[in-house]
């Protein structure tokens, strides 16, 4: 029992690294170019009003790179990877919106305007990152700073006990 504990603790932190990267790649590609281009993305959906456009596309980029960065190191890990998994499937609600109205979506605008794939892909590939948040979400508090920090508060409180 305890081999497979072990398991599931490697499988979460496995899968808290690579939503993780895959989220601060995103959020990198966005924030490096100018705001501009993944506006163009946004714009593209036919949803928001420009201000909410703009807004998005400045302050997006650094949400998914924070997000990323909390999720590998296991900080809020509950809390980060239900923000994650709820903004993915935000977006795969965003392109499936945008196939059922027959938008040609040249760039999701999930990797910014470099790397583009056909919408169909994306929702696949969303789908698959989905999958590692929820095993991040479900097996992946150990091997993180929440792990250590709650480690270090119950040695303290044992100690205060002796």
């Amino acid at each position: 029992m305890n081999l497979l504990n072990k398991h599931k603790d490697l499988l979460g932190l496995a899968a808290r690294i690579i939503a993780g990267v895959v989220f601060i790649y995103a959020g990198f590609l966005k924030a490096t170019a100018p705001s501009e281009e993944f506006a163009y993305a946004i714009e593209a959906y036919e949803i928001f009003p420009s201000l909410i456009t703009t807004i998005a596309a400045i302050t997006m980029p650094w949400i998914e790179i924070y997000i990323g960065v909390f999720l590998i190191f296991g900080l809020f890990t509950k809390i980060t990877s239900l923000v994650m998994g709820l903004l993915f499937v935000f977006f795969e609600l965003l392109i499936l919106s945008a196939i059922a109205r027959g938008l040609p979506l040249a760039d999701c605008g999930c990797f910014g305007s470099a790397h583009s794939n056909s919408a169909e892909f994306e929702l696949f590939q969303n789908l698959i990152i989905l999958c590692f948040v929820f095993l991040a979400y479900k097996f992946g508090e150990n091997f993180s700073i929440d792990s250590w920090l709650k480690n270090k508060s119950t040695n303290k409180s044992d100690g205060e006990e002796k």
